[in-house]
Formats: structure tokens, sequence, C-alpha cells
């Protein structure tokens, strides 16, 4: 195969008629040390009135990206406004960009040369390895090690994390830095304590929601449902079905395999992400473990599809599902996922069959849950993490709770009974509803929900809370929150304890040191002290480990350390929330729910 015939090959996507953002590309150069993503979209969109549709920041360096536009015109006019212009002292330069050659083929194309030289580096995804066990490693890696052994490897990585917060205290605080000696003397290195890791009360089939892809099984070349064994972009399409995976709960695999025959059965094939045709794309599944009632929400790409044929579609779900088996499957939606134009709000779920909702328990609480609400995935995992925050907490009947990022309601109404009052805020206005739904069918009078942004809503909800001891508990999406929500809790005087819990430590600990620096004039309430972590393992036979961290507001500075509060002023000229915010690209302008 000569060199033209391969590299014809690797671009031949861009000419199969589907939308591809490698068509209508710019590469963006010259840009300043620090900036935020949202930041460059409101230059781009607000300011300079562009329709940038997707930013690409690349894993290593910060001074150059991809942005990409829905068609050459677009593309063409963001080149010309942004070549040349000046940003934050920068001159950008902006060129079009070569699109990235298709993953999947290069990769064939590297398995053919290395069929010829075997010396040849290996591709990323190991061939060698059965279907299987390609499959556990991809989906639960850990599964190979007993299970003391994955709370010993989780301990020492999360050790690791706080290590690093750890010493960014350390260098930010020359005042502290001989306690923070002193205190490491005590805890094992750390300058707080880190208590034994929770182990999580089911290690097996534990998962109440899963999110699975419907594709070709490269064994027996047939529709299946199940997980990717790689992404695409490591050049990998193919899905192997989930029978092996001991996480995920029997019932859940007995549904997965009925919606599997239905699309055996369909006229219509799965969808392809190599040619984007097909149909069928992935099927969500959610289970209560309350009372094992199992919720679907089958995606589908409606291509061409009419308005007679959706509703076709929709009749042949409901009659299938209603006809067999039901392996406890009491609801059924379905989502016309289609590609979504710069702007345009997402299609919701319909539902089909069955109930609206299911429902599961926590601590003795009932929550409904919704095709789209966001739901703890290890129920009994997640009565020790809220127990566990609930005992650092201390509260009282004298407490107010301000819930950030309160979601569905979940942690704030099992705080309900252990103090005076909750309130919870949370950007999506259906969870909110969702958040009452649930006070009301607890009985529960002291929680009140509210919707907004974060830069309004969070000081609005402080001006509530009356008391004299306030704690608020963090739970955000796994980018962590705001500077401009850190901000808000250093700077009220009320809040006198801080839990937040993470299920991604490392990607929040910018958000620890924020919480903990010295006060100065942006950050002019006394920082929040950490005073212990605790780990709690939801993911048994994965990497993934959620952290518990107990702040306590440190007593406000004297008069002597004045000069001090000006010195560090001075070190923090960079805390612009949309300009010092690490991982910005994943981190949302405003307070939300999924992880």
């Amino acid at each position: 195969m000569t060199e033209e015939v391969r590299t014809n090959e690797e671009y031949a996507y861009l000419d199969r008629g589907g939308f591809s953002s490698e068509k209508h590309k710019i590469e963006l150069r010259g840009l300043p040390k620090f900036y935020g993503i949202a930041e460059l979209k409101k230059l781009m969109n607000q300011k300079l009135g562009l329709s940038v549709s997707k930013i690409k920041r690349q894993k290593f360096g910060n001074h150059w990206l991809y942005a990409c536009f829905q068609n050459d015109e677009e593309r063409d006019k963001a080149i010309t406004a942004l070549n040349g212009y000046e940003w934050k002292g920068k001159k950008l330069i902006a060129e079009i960009a070569k699109p990235a050659p298709d993953p999947l083929v290069k990769r064939k194309q590297e398995c053919k040369v290395n069929d010829k030289n075997p010396k040849r580096q290996k591709t990323e995804i190991d061939e060698t390895k059965c279907q299987e066990e390609r499959l556990k490693d991809a989906v639960i890696p850990y599964w190979k090690y007993p299970y003391e052994e994955q709370l010993t490897l989780k301990t020492k990585e999360i050790k690791q994390v706080l290590m690093k917060f750890d010493n960014e205290l350390w260098k930010i605080d020359k005042q502290k830095r001989s306690k923070i000696e002193d205190n490491r003397k005590l805890y094992d290195g750390l300058s707080f304590e880190l208590k034994p890791i929770e182990r999580s009360p089911i290690i097996e089939g534990y998962r109440n929601k899963c999110e699975f892809t419907v594709g070709i099984d490269e064994e027996t070349k047939k529709p299946t449902v199940g997980f990717r064994l790689g992404c695409y972009w490591a050049g990998s399409v193919a899905v192997a079905p989930v029978q092996v995976l001991k996480h995920i709960p029997e019932n859940m695999k007995k549904a997965v395999l009925v919606f599997q025959e239905f699309i055996r059965k369909s006229e219509l094939p799965p969808y392809s992400p190599v040619d984007y045709s097909g149909y069928w794309k992935c099927l969500t599944v959610r289970q209560s473990s309350h009372n094992g009632d199992i919720m679907l929400i089958i995606a589908m790409d409606p291509q061409i599809l009419s308005a007679d044929e959706r509703e076709k579609v929709k009749e042949e779900i409901n009659s299938y599902f209603t006809s067999e088996e039901s392996c406890g499957i009491t609801s059924v939606y379905v989502h016309f996922v289609a590609k979504r134009r710069a702007g345009e709000e997402p299609a919701k779920p319909i539902h089909v069959l069955g109930a609206t909702h299911i429902t599961d328990t926590i601590l003795g609480r009932q929550f409904r849950i919704s095709p789209e609400a966001f739901f703890q995935i290890n129920t009994a995992g997640a009565e020790i993490l809220y127990q566990k925050a609930i005992d650092l907490s201390r509260v009282n009947d004298n407490s107010i709770l301000i819930d950030v990022c309160c979601g569905t309601g979940t942690i704030g109404l099992c705080f309900a009974k252990h103090c005076g009052q909750v309130l919870g805020l949370e950007l999506i206005e259906k969870a909110v509803e969702d958040a009452r739904a649930n006070a009301l069918l607890n009985n529960i009078e002291n929680c009140e929900f509210y919707a907004g942004k974060a830069e309004t809503t969070l000081h609005a909800v402080l001006a509530r809370a009356s008391a004299d001891d306030v704690i608020a508990v963090v739970d955000p999406p796994r980018a962590g929150l705001h500077m401009s929500a850190i901000t808000t809790l250093r700077n009220n005087k009320k809040v006198k304890r801080l839990i937040y819990i993470s299920c991604s430590p490392a990607s929040v600990t910018k958000n620890f040191v924020d919480l903990s620096r010295a006060s100065s004039k942006t950050l002019h309430g006394a920082p929040f002290i950490p005073i212990c972590a605790v780990p709690v393992d939801m993911f048994p036979h994965t990497k993934h480990v959620e952290l518990i961290v107990l702040f306590e507001r440190e007593q406000e500075p004297s008069n002597e350390v004045a000069d001090i509060v000006k010195e560090n002023t001075e070190e923090e000229k960079n805390l612009d929330p949309e300009v010092k915010t690490d991982n910005q690209e994943d981190i949302i302008d405003t307070l939300c729910i999924d992880i």
C-alpha cells in the first residue's frame, strides 16, 4: 500500500456526509499563561460574535489549542477575528488546522505494518489477551486483586493526592509551616488525620446504574449490548458482553439480554461511530436496591426517521417489553439522541411504558429516581458515605446545613433529622423539583431547595441562614467547584465547618488549596483548615474511591497579621474566578449535579 493510498483512507471519514468537528477546525496559538476555557468561549462567542462549537485543549502546553466550528464560513470568520487579536497582553495566531486522521483506520494500518515487522512497538490495545480479560481490564481494572489489597492500593493513592495538597499548603503559607511540620509527625507525614478507608458493604453486584453501548461483538459478529473494549481514539469500536463482570447485578444483566434480543430482531441496525450510520446507540439501566425495580432508558439516533416512524419505534418497544419476561423492568423510556447544533437544547427521554420513576432508600429515606437524576451508584456504600459525613459535621438541632450541589436532595434529606434546617441549592431546575418531591415523600418539613446559578444563588441562600452554627456540605461534579463558589464560601463568616465530598480527589486539590489559603483582599474570610479525611470505597474492583474531607474555619486573624494579609494579596493576583481554575474545560461556571 502506497503512502498516498494509506493517507486517503485515514481521511475518508471527512467525505462520509456526517458532521465532524475536524472538518472546520482552527489552531489557536500564542495564548496567555493563565486563562480558562469558559473565559475563552466568552471572548469568542460573546465579545467577538463567533459560534465555536468545541474547544480541544492539548494535554501538554497551555499556550495553544484547537477550536471547532459548524461550517467553513464560521471557521473563516473566526480566523479573521482572532488572528492578531491582543488578549491578556498576548497577540493570538489563528490558522486553519489539519484534520486528525481517523484513529480506527490508522490503527489498522499500524497493525498491518506490525504484522510484517514484529519488532515494531505494540498498539495501545493488547490483543494478545482474550476478549473477557480485555473487558475486565477496561471496566474493572482491580478485578485480579483480593478486596483487602484493593483497599490498600486505594489508600496509598489517596494519601499521595493528600500529600500533594499538604505540600501546597506548606508552600503558600509561611506562617503555618512550623505547625504543619509538627502535625506531620503525628499523622504519618500529613498535617491532618487520614482515617482508615471505609469498606463497601457490598463488593459484587453493587451498581444501581450502568450505561451500556450497543455495537458489534468482534467474536460473534452479532449486535451486542455491553461495554466497549477501548475508546474510538485508541482505535476500537468493538463491544463485549457483560455477563462476566462481577460489579453488575444479575437482574441488570438479564435486562440487558432482553434488550439485546430486541435489537437483534429489529430491522434497524446498531449505530456505528465509524460512519455515523445506524440507530441503536446505548442502554441505560437503573435498578432499585430497595425493591429490585428496573428502569430502562433506550437511546437511539433517529437519523431521518419521520414522526410516524418514531411513533412506530415506541409502539414496538412497548409491545416487546409488555410481552417479554420483565426481569423486574417496571419503567421504559426512549431517548432520541440526534446531533445537536451549538446552542440547541438536548432532547429529553420520552416515557413509553410503566412507572415514570423508580424509588430507592438511603438511611431510611425514600428517593424517587427519574431517568436523568443523579443518584450514588452504590446505594449501600452511599449509606456509609452520608452517615460518615453526618458524624464528621457534628450537626445539632440548632445547626443549619447548606447543601451545595444538592441535586435531588439525597444528602440534605439524610441530614434533615439531625439539624434544625437544610437549605439546598442546585443549577438544574428539574433536580430541584425532584428534591422537593423527595422531601414531601418523606414528610420532611425543615428542608428548602433553590434553583439558580452559583454566583447569585449561593450568596442569597447563605443570607437566609440565621443560626450561629452553619455547616456547608459540597458534593460537586468530578472536576470540582468553580472559584466563584469557593470565594463565596470563604467570605461568608457564618460557615464554621465544611464537608467536601469528591469522587475524583485528584481533580479537586486546587479547591482544597483555595479553601485553605491565607486571607487576602479576594479571600477576606478566614481560611478553612483541613481536620481529617475519610476515603470511602464506593467502587470495588475499580481504581475510583470517594473522599470526604472535613474543614473547620480558622479563628479570624488579629490586627497584628494585617500586613500578612496584604502580602498574600500580592501573591494572589492570578486568582481570578475564570482565569485561575484548573481543569477549566471540565469545570462548569455554576454548580450542577451529575458526575
